[in-house]
């Protein structure tokens, strides 16, 4: 079955969210040659947080507010977004009942290979955890970015699956969020992400590129990542200082 053709057989859904909250069921897919364009570049988040500068675009965060799990990891995909909330129960109530509205896992069912999942989270808590996060290996994620908190740390690194968060913890959030919004525009430190959005994370920081720009950033970025790439190949070359490329 061909990537088209996968897309197009939705599965059955969790009822971890009801279905009139989920915006797309699936992610818009990127051009093709977009992706694979972007996984070219070096140092991407820098590179790409200097042309989206030149272009008038927001959407650079760096690894200091957005913190890698996985040391030497870069990721490249199309956005799969979640909006969490607080619940309005207290805690000792909804745990006692067993009252968990949490939907990342629906955002995990609904995922299709390469797809970074995205969530404008609760802080203080964890929204994604080690099953979780498993669960996203298999269905073959590229891996999440989080605002909010994330816990069991050594299981998504056991699995080889990379995350990005502000904060990390060991207070669950199954008592204390609730899921009220997948495949719909969010905010993440100040920036809005939209479904389909390209997502660029390396150990330097996470840029979330407007899909409608991406093509344009791209082309510039490549001819920026091929200038730096030949001064330092002059560096190593020996050629002094003054007559590096773009020194003139």
């Amino acid at each position: 079955m061909n990537d088209l053709a996968f897309a197009d057989v939705l599965p059955k859904l969790t009822g971890k969210i009801s279905p009139d909250r989920i915006r797309l069921m699936r992610t818009p897919r990127p051009p093709k040659g977009l992706i694979d364009g972007f996984k070219r570049i070096g140092d991407a988040s820098s590179v790409i947080s200097d042309i989206m500068d030149e272009l008038g675009i927001t959407g650079a965060i760096g690894a200091s507010t957005l913190k890698p799990t996985l040391p030497s990891t870069s990721i490249v995909g199309p956005a799969l977004t979640v909006r969490n909330i607080l619940q309005r129960e207290h805690v000792y109530e909804t745990a006692r009942d067993h009252v968990n509205r949490m939907a990342e896992f629906e955002a995990h069912n609904l995922a299709l290979p390469g797809d970074v999942v995205v969530i404008d989270g609760v802080a203080g808590v964890s929204n994604m955890g080690g099953i979780s996060a498993q669960t996203g290996k298999r269905q073959g994620e590229a891996g999440a970015i989080v605002s909010g908190g994330i816990r069991d740390l050594g299981h998504s690194r056991r699995v080889g699956y990379p995350l990005w968060a502000t904060e990390i913890t060991p207070v669950t959030g199954k008592w204390r969020i609730e899921t009220v919004e997948i495949n719909g525009d969010i905010q993440i430190a100040g920036v809005r992400v939209a479904p389909g959005d390209i997502v660029v994370a390396d150990e330097t920081g996470v840029c979330f590129i407007p899909i409608a720009r991406a093509a344009e950033v791209l082309a510039k970025a490549l001819k920026k990542s091929a200038f730096e790439e030949a001064k330092c190949e002059a560096i190593e070359a020996g050629t002094s200082v003054a007559d590096l490329p773009g020194n003139a």
